[in-house]
């Protein structure tokens, strides 16, 4: 057919503002720095300096929060624990306690302290038989009860479901694998009650860790499985830096107002920092359950939270691609523009909406009836 002269004029002006929306994308045009980006024979890149703004697809909310949060690593006043409870996490606390009402019990459960939590709004029916069991975070060096509280009152109120948080044994008193044999004592005590099958386990950051690791020791150990698991903020691997991959070095900085760790490290075959885990083997699956395909091929429906600026999402993402590889039913869930523990903040929508996730991933996968 012919095509007019004015036809394949529009059709040149259309390519090429095309080509000028993908330049303009890639910053090809809009940012020519005065010192370039190098690369060395081994793909090590360097990258001048830069901003970075907020994510412009995150929630005005969440931008907000992402603004607050990186002064907020700037002060060192307001990372100190007061009673266990980081000082800039306390209004958090306080909003959590005031949104979601709940009740919540000091006990022992297998010879360890928990904190046991329930919905002032009853149990639903559906969750009678069911119990969630929160391995809160904290680097394995503090944090409860804060941690604790802020991962499991949303979901007992929003979950209607009982949640058992555990105290469990830290570092630097306690070493690799007190946390391990807490959570083992008091999942036993549990399953005198709760057929596995009926029982959940998540934490964040060390408690998504520690989740893992839990795995590990549970199936060496005998014990069954329990039904489904979270592992938030966190991934099934470790480094000298954090969790591992891209993210320890690009995440840190614009996600909690760190500098980039140095390359390369002073230590090439170093282990994980966290003084709980001195001494262990980076190469041990019941620490690192990451590098064992026989034991990740044995985790039950495994739900990952992460976010693009959490330091944990280069875990996050390399452990999900693992478990799908193995045959495990895995989901992956990537919040834009956030960062490490994003959801303790619940008046940010991203953060609701990965409550959300939480609940109806336990009542996905969970059994629901008595033994």
């Amino acid at each position: 057919m012919h095509r007019s002269l004015s036809y394949r004029v529009k059709i040149a002006r259309a390519a090429a503002l095309v080509l000028a929306l993908f330049a303009g994308a890639s910053g090809l045009e809009a940012q020519s720095p005065t010192v370039p980006v190098t690369v060395d024979q081994d793909g090590t890149v360097h990258v001048p300096a830069m901003s970075v703004p907020v994510s412009s697809l995150s929630s005005p909310e969440a931008q907000a929060y992402v603004a607050e949060h990186l002064r907020q690593m700037q002060q060192p006043a307001l990372l100190q624990q007061v009673n266990g409870v980081p000082v800039f996490m306390k209004p958090y606390l306080a909003r959590q306690t005031a949104l979601f009402a709940h009740k919540k019990v000091e006990a022992t459960i297998g010879g360890v302290h928990v904190y046991d939590y329930a919905p002032a709004a009853g149990i639903a029916p559906a969750n009678r038989h069911r119990v969630l069991i929160n391995l809160h975070g904290g680097g394995f060096s503090g944090c409860f009860p804060g941690c604790a509280e802020l991962e499991s009152i949303p979901v007992t109120a929003l979950g209607r479901v009982r949640v058992v948080s555990v105290d469990y044994r830290e570092g630097p008193d306690h070493k690799f694998p007190a946390a391990s044999e807490d959570v083992a004592s008091v999942y036993r005590a549990l399953l005198k009650s709760y057929p596995a099958k009926n029982i959940g386990i998540y934490g964040c950051s060390a408690g998504g860790m520690l989740t893992g690791m839990a795995m590990a020791w549970f199936d060496k150990h005998g014990l069954p499985l329990p039904g489904a698991i979270g592992i938030f903020c966190a991934g099934a691997t470790t480094s000298a830096f954090g969790f591992g991959g891209d993210a320890d070095f690009v995440a840190i900085p614009i996600g909690e107002a760190r500098a980039a760790p140095a390359w390369p490290p002073a230590e090439p075959n170093a282990g994980t920092k966290l003084p709980y885990l001195a001494g262990t083997d980076p190469k041990d699956p019941l620490v690192n359950p990451g590098i064992s395909d026989a034991v990740m091929r044995r985790f039950p429906p495994t739900l990952i939270i992460t976010a693009t600026r959490g330091f944990e999402y280069s875990s996050a993402v390399h452990t999900h691609a693992q478990l799908v590889r193995l045959g495990v039913d895995a989901e992956l869930h990537v919040w834009e523009g956030l960062f490490h523990g994003f959801f303790y903040n619940p008046d940010v929508p991203e953060s609701r909406e990965a409550y959300d996730v939480m609940v109806r991933f336990f009542d996905r996968h969970l059994g629901r009836a008595e033994r």
